[in-house]
Protein backbone atom coordinates (compact mmCIF):
# COMPACT_ATOMS: atom_id res chain seq x y z
CA UNK A 1 0.00 0.00 0.00
CA UNK A 2 1.64 3.90 -0.80
CA UNK A 3 1.18 3.95 3.15
CA UNK A 4 3.61 1.56 3.84
CA UNK A 5 6.11 3.33 1.27
CA UNK A 6 5.11 7.13 2.59
CA UNK A 7 5.85 6.06 5.93
CA UNK A 8 9.19 4.83 5.69
CA UNK A 9 10.46 7.67 3.36
CA UNK A 10 12.90 9.98 3.93
CA UNK A 11 11.47 13.74 5.40
CA UNK A 12 10.67 15.08 2.45
CA UNK A 13 8.79 18.59 1.54
CA UNK A 14 5.65 18.37 0.06
CA UNK A 15 4.17 21.74 -0.70
CA UNK A 16 4.17 25.06 1.16
CA UNK A 17 1.28 27.45 -0.11
CA UNK A 18 1.64 31.22 0.60
CA UNK A 19 1.60 31.36 3.90
CA UNK A 20 0.45 27.96 5.17
CA UNK A 21 2.50 25.14 6.86
CA UNK A 22 4.81 22.95 5.39
CA UNK A 23 3.92 19.58 4.87
CA UNK A 24 6.30 16.20 5.13
CA UNK A 25 6.55 12.94 4.38
CA UNK A 26 7.80 11.68 7.77
CA UNK A 27 7.81 8.38 10.21
CA UNK A 28 5.06 7.62 12.18
CA UNK A 29 5.59 7.93 15.91
CA UNK A 30 4.88 4.97 18.15
CA UNK A 31 3.13 7.04 20.81
CA UNK A 32 0.87 8.10 18.00
CA UNK A 33 -2.23 5.65 18.07
CA UNK A 34 -2.44 6.53 14.35
CA UNK A 35 1.24 6.25 13.37
CA UNK A 36 0.75 3.19 11.01
CA UNK A 37 -2.09 5.37 9.44
CA UNK A 38 -0.35 8.71 8.55
CA UNK A 39 1.43 9.11 5.39
CA UNK A 40 2.41 12.82 6.07
CA UNK A 41 2.60 15.42 9.13
CA UNK A 42 2.48 18.80 9.13
CA UNK A 43 5.20 20.97 10.53
CA UNK A 44 5.30 21.14 14.16
CA UNK A 45 2.51 18.39 14.53
CA UNK A 46 -1.00 17.39 13.69
CA UNK A 47 -1.71 19.96 15.93
CA UNK A 48 -0.84 22.97 14.20
CA UNK A 49 -4.37 22.12 12.06
CA UNK A 50 -7.62 22.67 12.85
CA UNK A 51 -9.58 24.09 15.38
CA UNK A 52 -12.51 25.85 16.25
CA UNK A 53 -14.55 28.22 13.78
CA UNK A 54 -17.83 30.05 13.39
CA UNK A 55 -19.69 29.81 9.54
CA UNK A 56 -23.10 30.03 8.02
CA UNK A 57 -24.16 26.29 6.78
CA UNK A 58 -26.47 25.89 3.60
CA UNK A 59 -29.45 26.59 5.55
CA UNK A 60 -28.45 30.04 6.85
CA UNK A 61 -27.68 28.92 10.44
CA UNK A 62 -24.18 29.65 12.01
CA UNK A 63 -22.90 26.52 13.15
CA UNK A 64 -19.42 26.38 14.88
CA UNK A 65 -16.99 23.08 14.29
CA UNK A 66 -18.44 21.62 17.29
CA UNK A 67 -21.97 21.31 15.42
CA UNK A 68 -20.07 20.05 12.10
CA UNK A 69 -18.07 17.66 13.52
CA UNK A 70 -19.95 15.46 14.98
CA UNK A 71 -18.98 12.32 12.91
CA UNK A 72 -15.54 11.46 10.74
CA UNK A 73 -15.75 14.39 8.19
CA UNK A 74 -13.68 15.06 5.00
CA UNK A 75 -13.18 18.91 4.28
CA UNK A 76 -12.61 20.66 1.51
CA UNK A 77 -12.08 24.49 1.17
CA UNK A 78 -13.22 25.62 -2.08
CA UNK A 79 -15.33 27.51 -4.58
CA UNK A 80 -18.78 26.91 -6.19
CA UNK A 81 -17.69 29.23 -9.27
CA UNK A 82 -14.42 27.19 -9.35
CA UNK A 83 -14.18 25.98 -13.35
CA UNK A 84 -12.50 22.68 -13.37
CA UNK A 85 -10.25 21.66 -9.32
CA UNK A 86 -13.32 22.29 -6.82
CA UNK A 87 -15.70 20.10 -9.09
CA UNK A 88 -13.25 17.21 -9.32
CA UNK A 89 -11.95 17.34 -6.21
CA UNK A 90 -15.15 17.56 -4.36
CA UNK A 91 -16.69 14.75 -6.89
CA UNK A 92 -13.59 12.57 -5.93
CA UNK A 93 -14.35 13.22 -2.14
CA UNK A 94 -17.70 12.09 -2.64
CA UNK A 95 -17.05 8.89 -4.32
CA UNK A 96 -14.41 7.97 -1.71
CA UNK A 97 -17.23 8.67 1.11
CA UNK A 98 -19.46 6.51 -1.26
CA UNK A 99 -16.79 3.64 -1.07
CA UNK A 100 -16.11 3.59 2.44
CA UNK A 101 -20.44 3.65 2.85
CA UNK A 102 -20.49 0.44 1.39
CA UNK A 103 -17.21 -0.70 3.75
CA UNK A 104 -19.46 -0.04 6.53
CA UNK A 105 -18.20 3.44 7.43
CA UNK A 106 -19.76 6.85 7.48
CA UNK A 107 -18.07 9.92 6.75
CA UNK A 108 -19.16 13.45 6.17
CA UNK A 109 -18.52 15.31 3.12
CA UNK A 110 -17.60 18.91 3.82
CA UNK A 111 -17.21 21.86 1.29
CA UNK A 112 -16.34 25.19 2.92
CA UNK A 113 -15.98 28.12 0.34
CA UNK A 114 -13.25 30.78 0.51
CA UNK A 115 -15.61 32.80 -1.69
CA UNK A 116 -18.31 34.32 0.38
CA UNK A 117 -19.02 37.42 -2.02
CA UNK A 118 -20.25 35.22 -4.33
CA UNK A 119 -21.34 31.75 -2.21
CA UNK A 120 -24.62 32.50 -0.40
CA UNK A 121 -26.19 29.71 1.63
CA UNK A 122 -28.46 29.63 -1.24
CA UNK A 123 -25.64 29.17 -3.74
CA UNK A 124 -23.74 26.55 -1.89
CA UNK A 125 -27.18 24.13 -1.32
CA UNK A 126 -27.48 24.08 -4.87
CA UNK A 127 -23.48 22.94 -5.49
CA UNK A 128 -23.48 20.31 -2.44
CA UNK A 129 -26.53 18.82 -3.48
CA UNK A 130 -25.50 18.20 -7.29
CA UNK A 131 -22.58 16.49 -5.89
CA UNK A 132 -23.66 14.27 -2.82
CA UNK A 133 -26.73 13.97 -0.88
CA UNK A 134 -24.93 14.31 2.36
CA UNK A 135 -22.48 17.03 1.45
CA UNK A 136 -22.73 20.08 3.69
CA UNK A 137 -22.50 23.10 2.66
CA UNK A 138 -20.23 26.04 4.73
CA UNK A 139 -19.78 29.50 3.55
CA UNK A 140 -19.78 32.70 6.02
CA UNK A 141 -19.13 36.58 6.19
CA UNK A 142 -15.68 37.27 4.83
CA UNK A 143 -14.51 37.02 8.63
CA UNK A 144 -15.36 33.85 9.27
CA UNK A 145 -14.36 31.97 6.54
CA UNK A 146 -10.75 33.66 6.70
CA UNK A 147 -10.65 32.28 10.42
CA UNK A 148 -11.99 29.12 9.46
CA UNK A 149 -9.44 28.96 6.54
CA UNK A 150 -6.31 30.05 8.71
CA UNK A 151 -7.06 27.07 11.25
CA UNK A 152 -6.52 24.93 8.31
CA UNK A 153 -3.89 27.06 7.21
CA UNK A 154 -5.45 26.77 3.98
CA UNK A 155 -5.17 29.71 1.16
CA UNK A 156 -6.77 32.16 -0.97
CA UNK A 157 -6.45 34.83 -2.84
CA UNK A 158 -9.20 36.64 -4.93
CA UNK A 159 -7.77 37.30 -8.66
CA UNK A 160 -8.48 40.79 -10.33
CA UNK A 161 -10.42 40.66 -13.29
CA UNK A 162 -12.29 43.09 -15.31
CA UNK A 163 -15.44 41.86 -14.47
CA UNK A 164 -16.43 42.06 -10.69
CA UNK A 165 -18.70 39.20 -10.82
CA UNK A 166 -16.39 36.93 -12.98
CA UNK A 167 -13.14 36.07 -11.14
CA UNK A 168 -11.46 33.69 -10.42
CA UNK A 169 -9.82 32.37 -7.07
CA UNK A 170 -6.52 30.87 -6.73
CA UNK A 171 -6.66 28.28 -4.18
CA UNK A 172 -4.60 25.48 -2.22
CA UNK A 173 -6.53 21.93 -2.94
CA UNK A 174 -5.88 19.55 -0.03
CA UNK A 175 -8.81 17.65 1.54
CA UNK A 176 -8.73 17.35 5.22
CA UNK A 177 -9.85 14.37 7.44
CA UNK A 178 -11.23 15.22 10.92
CA UNK A 179 -12.67 13.39 13.74
CA UNK A 180 -14.84 14.90 16.12
CA UNK A 181 -12.43 13.18 19.34
CA UNK A 182 -8.73 13.69 17.51
CA UNK A 183 -9.36 16.72 15.63
CA UNK A 184 -7.49 17.11 12.45
CA UNK A 185 -5.85 14.13 11.38
CA UNK A 186 -4.72 13.58 7.86
CA UNK A 187 -4.36 15.20 4.76
CA UNK A 188 -4.51 13.83 1.24
CA UNK A 189 -3.42 15.60 -2.20
CA UNK A 190 -5.58 15.95 -4.68
CA UNK A 191 -3.80 13.35 -6.99
CA UNK A 192 -4.82 10.41 -5.16
CA UNK A 193 -7.67 8.25 -6.85
CA UNK A 194 -11.15 7.85 -4.41
CA UNK A 195 -9.69 4.42 -3.55
CA UNK A 196 -6.44 5.40 -2.35
CA UNK A 197 -8.54 8.29 -0.18
CA UNK A 198 -10.78 5.03 0.89
CA UNK A 199 -8.10 3.31 1.53
CA UNK A 200 -6.17 6.00 3.79
CA UNK A 201 -9.35 7.07 5.60
CA UNK A 202 -10.83 3.55 6.80
CA UNK A 203 -7.24 2.55 8.53
CA UNK A 204 -7.92 6.18 10.63
CA UNK A 205 -11.82 5.08 10.94
CA UNK A 206 -10.43 1.39 12.65
CA UNK A 207 -7.80 3.27 14.45
CA UNK A 208 -10.42 5.34 16.50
Amino acid sequence: MQKALAIGAAAAVVAVVGGTAAFVLTRGNADDKFAECRTSAVAGGAGQIGGPFELVDENGRTVTDQDVIQRPSLLYFGYTFCPDVCPFDTVRNADAVDILKERGYDVQPVFISIDPARDTPEVVKDFTANIHPDMLGLTGSAEQVKAASQAYRTYYKKNDAEDPEWYLMDHSTFSYLVLPQDGFVEFYRRDLSPEQMADGMQCFLDAM
